[in-house]
Order: structure tokens, then sequence, then C-alpha cells
């Protein structure tokens, strides 16, 4: 049954809800030193199924503004927490995870300013394959079998995710610019971002 793009209480938002309030509880499980855990990746890919879950369920029912907000708010919740403990106990190194921060909050912010003219910056397939590489560094970084035995694996994953992340950055601006040109094309496109 269809729902109504103000509807807060759906499935996919419970979802999308709990995955949000179990993040702090993946961060701690994170074990100091990098030795990897099963109890960690174990509940990492369960918090990232659940990601496509609660995205299926909103197609099907029908997406919701609520939803449009709360799932890109998990994800980043999700996976900068992790990557962020990982960097507290010397697994990832910083500046990976700084360029990857900056990216995502720069273009929520944008986003934000964005939406407030009108603009809408949809998600693009660059941008959730970003995601799911980000997803699998993590997990790559915090599972027993490859966390010391293969390091070049969660090492290129994270370097491959940063230009990923990079990429499509520059690609939602471009998108947007133009957008921006449309919606008002007697004025200054340049003046939106």
């Amino acid at each position: 049954m269809p729902v109504s793009p103000n509807a807060l209480a759906t499935w996919a938002n419970a979802i999308t809800t709990l995955r949000l309030l179990l993040s702090p509880l993946m961060i701690w499980l994170i074990p100091d030193g990098g030795a990897g855990s099963w109890a960690a990746f174990a509940l990492w890919f369960v918090l990232c199924s659940t990601d496509a879950v609660d995205g299926r369920l909103a197609r099907r029912h029908g997406t919701t503004r609520s939803g449009a907000f709360l799932d890109p708010l998990a994800d980043k919740v999700l996976v900068l927490g992790a990557m962020f403990a990982l960097v507290s106990v010397d697994v990832f190194w910083i500046v990976p995870v700084a360029i990857i921060t900056a990216r995502e909050i720069g273009i929520s912010v944008y986003r934000t300013f964005a939406g407030a003219k009108g603009i809408s910056v949809p998600a693009s397939r660059l941008g959730k394959y970003k995601t799911i590489v980000q997803q699998f560094a993590v997990a790559a970084a915090v599972c027993p079998i490859t966390a010391h035995r293969a390091t070049w694996l969660w090492l290129w994953l994270l370097w491959i995710a940063v230009g990923l992340t990079t990429i499509s950055g520059v690609q939602y601006l471009w998108r947007a610019r133009a957008m921006a040109a449309e919606v008002v094309p007697n004025s200054d496109a340049t003046a939106v971002l």
C-alpha cells in the first residue's frame, strides 16, 4: 500500500532508525589494535544489508521526506563513525577518512542550502557505489580474516572509496549547477554555489 510522502511511521523508516540507533554499538565493537572481530563484522554486515532492505521497501511503498533525510544520515553516521573508530585504534589513516568526511559534510550542507532554494540534488549511481565501497573497506578492516592478513585489501578499498567519494562530490555539484541554471534561467547559476 502506498504511503504519503509526509509519513513518518513506515517500515523503511523503522529499519533506517534501527540502523541509526545501532551505529554506536557497532562503533563500540570495533576492537582496539585492529585485530578484527567477528561480532563487529557480523553487526556491520547486518547494518549494511538493512540499507538495501529499507531502500527496497521505500521504492515499493513510496518514498517519504523523512526517509530521504534519515537514510543518508544513517549511512553517514554508520560509515563515518566506523571509520573514525578505526582511525582511533590506528587501523585507518586519518587523511583518507578526513577527505571522505569533508565531502560528506560538504554535500550534505550543499543539499540543505540547495533544497531551501528549490533545487533537488538526488543521489547518483556513483554516489551509491562509493557508499558500497566505503562499507566494504570497513568490512575488510574489521573482519578477522582480512584485518591483518590482507591489509592491502582494505587499504585499496579505502583509497578507491576516496576517489569515488571525490568524483561523486564533484558530479553532484556539477549536476546541481546545471539544475540551478534551469530553475533560475535569468540569474547567474554560480550564485547558488
